[in-house]
């Protein structure tokens, strides 16, 4: 195992576009990091640049002590698994785990231990004399997995690996990555789009947009307190709701009032920050889940009363469409109720402890 260390790394491609501009990370030994974002923004790039297969257009990266930059992906000591499983159609499940350390003339009998070993890990003990065409994707998936196990690499890169599954094996699959690397230890870095893969598999997740880091941290504390609107939005689901606006003094305190009519008091433990912002706009984020209906019994503040546009019902909880009077729409995730309907007349309601602050513009900084 090893650390991986990335220092102004950047990747700029002869027609003149900067996919990665200047990245710097430290990825412990044994930890599991997992770089997050949209298509385009830089995640799987910055990966393969990690692996050798993307040469780097400056900085440096580092695999333990050494600097990998002119290093041959073959002799970096990592092991990759790809979102198409990259498995030789021809060769067995045994041959395809065991062709890279044949490669390294690794002994009959050592090959035939760390295969066996990474087979029963991973449940696939009956699949070693089958070929790919015989197997499920889940069952793919699995075998390069323990293709890439049996090389008891340094570190381990994970391209997307779940995105060509079902729903459902994505979610099994996911909780076996994680076992595994409960039991391995091996350093990992894993690349998705999908930020609740993210949040549930990472020790530490990455917030990539426009080839730059907005974000890096414990999934729960990136999700908590997002650095900018652009990680705000991007982590967590349904997605926080925004509605811009302006800070206004409001006797000894201080509401956010936007010009769709909602108005908000702010929260005493934000008094001290937001005073320096008075009058100047601002944009509101609130979470699905910071919205709720407000009824006689509500504690929060009650904002506006609209008409339900969409119901989607989840089972213990329900996602509510409604539209501010300015025709801007938000999602309120409630608890599951009887007798709500499109069409149905509701108050809505924030829990102004809930409530984060922006400046303005997609990547505004946390206020």
């Amino acid at each position: 195992m090893a650390s991986v260390s990335l220092s102004s790394v950047r990747k700029v491609y002869p027609n003149g576009y900067e996919a990665v501009k200047g990245v710097s990370l430290d990825i412990s030994d044994g930890e599991f990091v997992v770089l997050v974002g949209p298509s385009g923004c830089g995640k799987s790039t910055t990966l393969r640049m990690v692996a050798g297969l993307e040469e780097i257009s400056g900085g440096t990266i580092a695999i333990g002590p050494r600097i990998v930059n002119d290093i041959e992906p073959k002799d970096r000591d990592i092991a990759m698994v790809f979102q198409n499983y990259a498995l030789y159609p021809h060769m067995t499940a045994f041959q395809n785990m065991a062709f890279a350390l044949k490669l390294r003339k690794t002994p009959k009998d050592q090959i035939n231990k760390r295969v066996g070993e990474a087979a029963r890990m991973l449940h696939i003990e009956s699949l070693l004399d089958k070929r790919p065409k015989e197997m499920s994707g889940g069952q793919r998936q699995r075998v390069a997995v323990g293709r890439a196990i049996v090389r008891e690499p340094k570190c381990f890169l994970f391209d997307e690996p779940l995105s060509n599954l079902d729903a459902k094996l994505r979610i099994t699959t996911r909780a076996e990555l994680k076992s595994l690397h409960q039991r391995l230890k091996t350093t990992t870095i894993y690349v998705t789009h999908d930020q609740e893969e993210a949040m549930t598999l990472g020790d530490r997740i990455v917030v990539m947009s426009n080839g730059e880091i907005q974000q890096a941290g414990p999934p729960l504390e990136v999700y908590r307190r997002p650095a900018n609107r652009f990680v705000a939005s991007f982590i967590g689901t349904p997605p926080m709701n925004f509605i811009d606006g302006a800070i206004e003094a409001n006797g000894d305190g201080l509401a956010f009032a936007s010009p769709a009519g909602v108005r908000l008091a702010l929260a005493a433990d934000r008094l001290a920050s937001m005073r320096a912002h008075i009058g100047k706009p601002v944009t509101l984020g609130v979470r699905p889940q910071g919205m709720a209906i407000a009824d006689a019994n509500s504690s929060m503040d009650r904002v506006w009363s609209t008409k339900l546009l969409v119901v989607e019902p989840l089972g213990d909880a329900m996602d509510l469409t409604c539209e501010l009077p300015g025709g801007q729409r938000l999602v309120a995730r409630v608890p599951a109720r009887e007798m709500i309907s499109p069409g149905s007349k509701i108050s809505m309601a924030i829990d102004v402890g809930q409530v984060h602050y922006f400046a303005p513009g997609e990547h505004g900084a946390s206020l």
